[in-house]
């Protein structure tokens, strides 16, 4: 049925096909000629039968006359069916297009062409483009530019096939073969950007490119950098191969050529592949090639990278990294370091050759792998000078770190009544300067939760029989103290000692006048040994002999505590016109008081001469890991205040109708203590006064912490102290021995939490600092990486030099420290510190870090960093001009991970 201007339905028969055409819908006659041409096209085809509506109601109205219902139903339906077979569509898939301006069918060319905003989608292909001419005889499509009133060329083509995306001049595609030809196409396969001045499509996998240039500049029209070539064949999603390719930047030929190329693209994250080296040389160390190696992926869940560096005095290096991660599961990675280091040639003066080492492995467990149980590993040891070392890092922070630690833990909780926690972990540190070593293999921890027997069955605990409470603690540990030179060998084990401590406190808590909260602790503790000493004097060796005795051994000890404590509130008012409205204080005194008896029966004499009349006491359980139990009684009250200061002022923003809350001081404390059993000579029975305190200014980015020790005890002409108040010496009523002070300040105008994301990478990356007050560490296993906050501006965020946005940050840090233990009376430590970074133009960058030492009297660590960014390329120098860590580098590579090794690299070594 054919619906012709809303009136005239029209059934077509055609005569030489028998095919019934039926619900094709024309549009209006003064509208659209193209009904005309459809008509006359089935008139040309031999098909007849054309009826009026008013004509087909009366001759459907006779045969209803003549025919019973039945008979007229079955005449209607039946369709005589021809025994030729019909001629195949002239394509295999429904088509749909538009156009903006007109969409022009030419029935004898066969062709559909589509002019302005033209759009076509056949199958698995989208077409757009300024034209589109179909031609449905030959399956062929073709699309060009259009060019403007300007005389600019605009909508150009963009043909997509399934998940390949082209962006030529213009196209020719064939539907049946597959096949097409591309004038001046661009594409994009991961982090390469291709144009071709003639592309040929041979099927599905395969594309013969001529006259090419990839990139992985974002503009492909005009890169500051491309690699020119005339034959490519190129495989999607696998690799690209060509012949002769150079290598220009900006537009400029660069003698660095290939005869042959090979660049493995693949949609997979990664992919194995060769690292290629660096060249340096070195004063002490002769020509060498760093981070070379091979990357393996060895599956989508780790990999490995085995990196390499080779000096021609015969140093080396090796590093193995590796990262793991299993989605909701754990991730972590493993990075181990050994250098062979040799200076100088055998023979000279200068010569030394030693080995350094470093083993870094990180691992977290996600929480909704296992509720109940958690590992996690932070591990930072090796050899004592690795980062003052080695030839391969530039860690300023981590070399004047003194302390390396690690640890690595396990525990699980067991949900009975009550809850048994448990963990174990092994921690280690390492102090870098007297290259001692202590270690936990392991520590085991185990606690039951409290216990209250006297609460009834509503659960409620009040007062102070209900509230009594005890639990279970066990701490085991295997302690191994060693030094650097012995670390990972037997000897390490000679002097280990194990032991374990059992507690069991007993506590409750209640309220006294209601407005004092009281707790009362007693505990009993039990602690095992394997190892004891024995001390006795021996003539023939005219000295004391300590000897160690293996065996279990035990001492128990019990101890009682309370406290007292309360809040007190205090406001001052001003008005409520005033800007200042109020000031809110508030004082949280505490009383403690703690009972610890003697436990003489566990220490023993010896004598110090070879008369034995002179002798001193010991316990054999000296030098255990808990430590000996005290031969002397402790009976100590001390006492606490807490005080924070807020204030309530009048907000600038005059919409805002509550006034606004400000900290004035985060923290005042003092602190204090006397000692009952203190005999007044050898001991004293006030101790110092510690006051503490914090506060933070300027909308919360300065942070101010202060501190001072107050001995109420005088001292004597030699500077010791004597137990005389210093007010009954003719002094005041208390001496001040110590103080300190510290100031950090920290502004920007980047956005806080970038920032704050920025630092906590940063953090790792400086020996563990958030800020880069010591500079910023130089990995030079890849300098891909930004000296500054590792992110890539928008293009588009700095247009105009003096419209522009320029982001900066600065980091004060300011340290005073006052001694006056000896009358001394004098500043110990006075100095500065600043770390500054500032986008100096849209695309340059610079930062300093220095500092000055006035008691010192000299600057202290400097660098200088500048980067330039080049676009797809990076540029970076950095400098650090004093001191033992005196050293520059520079360097210049493309960005893309794909043509990382594209890079130059050159640094200053010094005789470390």
């Amino acid at each position: 049925m054919i619906i012709f201007d809303k009136k005239l339905y029209v059934s077509l028969t055609c005569q030489k096909t028998s095919h019934i055409f039926t619900k094709i819908v024309f549009k209006p006659l003064h509208t659209n000629l193209f009904n005309i041409v459809l008509l006359s096209f089935f008139l040309t085809l031999g098909c007849g039968n054309l009826y009026s509506q008013e004509t087909n109601k009366k001759k459907k109205a006779a045969s209803a006359n003549k025919q019973p219902d039945s008979i007229k139903t079955a005449t209607i339906d039946t369709i005589k069916v021809d025994s030729i077979k019909p001629k195949k569509a002239f394509l295999d898939g429904k088509v749909k297009y538009k156009a903006k301006d007109y969409a022009k069918i030419d029935q004898k060319r066969k062709l559909i062409t589509l002019y302005n905003e033209a759009e076509l989608y056949y199958q698995d292909v989208e077409l757009k483009s300024g034209i589109i001419v179909l031609d449905y005889e030959k399956n062929e499509v073709y699309a060009g530019r259009l060019k403007d009133s300007a005389g600019v060329y605009t909508q150009y083509p963009n043909f997509k096939q399934g998940a390949s995306a082209v962006e030529p001049d213009s196209i020719r595609f064939n539907f049946k073969t597959q096949k097409a030809l591309i004038w001046n196409s661009r594409s994009e396969q991961g982090e390469f950007r291709i144009k071709a001045g003639i592309t040929k499509k041979e099927n599905d996998s395969v594309y013969f490119l001529k006259g090419a240039r990839f990139t992985t500049a974002k503009d492909v029209d005009n890169p500051e950098y491309y690699f020119q070539t005339n034959k490519v064949k190129f495989i999607p999603g696998k690799k690209v191969i060509t012949g002769l390719t150079n290598m220009v930047i900006a537009d400029v030929p660069t003698p660095i050529a290939l005869p042959f190329a090979y660049f493995p693209m693949t949609n997979e994250k990664s992919v194995s592949g060769l690292i290629l080296p660096s060249y340096n040389d070195s004063n002490t160390r002769g020509f060498s090639l760093q981070n070379g190696g091979y990357y393996f992926a060895l599956s989508d869940n780790y990999d490995l990278t085995v990196l390499g560096d080779y000096y021609t005095n015969g140093s080396y290096a090796m590093r193995f990294e590796s990262a793991y991660a299993k989605r909701y599961k754990y991730r972590g990675n493993i990075n181990v370091r050994f250098e062979n280091l040799i200076s100088s040639e055998r023979g000279y003066p200068d010569y030394s050759k030693q080995n350094i080492y470093n083993i870094q492995w990180s691992h977290s467990k996600d929480t909704k792998a296992s509720p109940n149980s958690s590992f996690s590993a932070s591990v930072n040891m090796g050899s004592s000078k690795y980062f003052k070392q080695s030839i391969n890092q530039a860690n300023i922070g981590s070399s004047l770190n003194n302390t390396l630690s690690s640890s690595v833990s396990y525990s699980k909780n067991f949900n009975t009544l009550p809850q048994i926690r448990t963990s174990i972990t092994a921690t280690h540190s390492q102090n870098t300067q007297t290259e001692v070593i202590n270690m936990t293999l392991p520590t085991l921890e185990a606690s039951v939760d409290r216990i209250y027997p006297f609460v009834g069955k509503n659960g409620v605990k009040k007062g102070f029989i209900k509230n009594i409470n005890f639990q279970y603690n066990l701490s085991g540990k295997n302690s191994i103290v060693t030094t650097d030179s012995l670390f990972f060998k037997p000897q390490m084990f000679d002097n280990a000692k194990i032991g374990a401590k059992h507690s069991i406190p007993i506590s409750t808590n209640f309220k006294i006048f209601k407005y004092f909260s009281a707790s009362t602790t007693a505990n009993y503790q039990e602690v095992w040994q394997t190892k004891t000493v024995e001390k006795h004097y021996d003539t023939d060796q005219s000295k004391v002999v300590e000897n160690v005795v293996n065996g279990f051994d035990a001492y128990r000890t019990y101890s009682f505590s309370s406290s007292l404590g309360t809040t007190i509130y205090g406001t001052f008012n001003f008005g409520e016109d005033k800007k200042i409205k109020s000031i809110r204080h508030v004082m949280r005194p505490s009383v403690s008081y703690g009972y610890t008896p003697s436990f003489e029966k566990y220490y023993d004499t010896y004598a110090t001469d070879a008369t034995g009349t002179i002798t001193k006491e010991y316990s054999r359980f000296e030098g255990g890991i808990f430590g000996a139990p005290g031969n002397a009684n402790s009976n100590i009250i001390g006492f606490d205040l807490s005080n924070t200061f807020e204030a309530k002022v009048t907000d600038r923003d005059s919409t805002k109708t509550e006034p606004k809350k400000i900290m004035l001081l985060n923290n005042l404390n003092f602190s204090t203590s006397y000692n009952f059993n203190a005999d007044g000579i050898n001991s004293f029975a006030w101790q110092p006064v510690r006051v503490s305190g914090g506060t933070q200014l300027f909308q919360d980015k300065m942070n101010v912490n202060f501190g001072a020790t107050l001995n109420p005890y005088a001292i004597d002409n030699s500077g010791r102290q004597i137990n005389k108040f210093n007010i009954d010496n003719g002094g005041s009523l208390f001496r001040m021995t110590s103080a300190n002070m510290t100031l950090n300040y920290s502004i920007s105008n980047k956005d806080k939490d970038k920032k704050k994301k920025d630092e906590n990478k940063q953090s790792e990356r400086n020996g563990g600092r958030e800020d880069d007050l010591f500079g910023t560490n130089t990995d030079l296993n890849d300098q891909r990486k930004s000296q500054f906050d590792g992110s890539e501006e928008d293009d588009n965020a700095i247009t105009e030099f003096f419209n522009a946005k320029l982001p900066w940050d600065m980091t004060l840090a300011y340290s005073l420290t006052y001694g006056n233990t000896a009358r001394e009376n004098k500043i110990i430590g006075n100095s500065i510190m600043i770390s500054a970074n500032m986008d100096i133009t849209p695309k340059w960058k610079g930062g300093i870090s220095t500092g000055y030492d006035f008691v010192q009297k000299g600057v202290t660590f400097t660098q200088l960093r500048f980067e330039r960014d080049l676009l797809s390329w990076r540029m970076d120098f950095n400098w650090t001009p004093l001191g033992t860590n005196s050293n520059w580098n520079f360097f210049i590579g493309i960005k893309s991970g794909v043509l990382s090794d594209i890079k130059w690299n050159k640094r200053s070594t010094n005789n470390r």
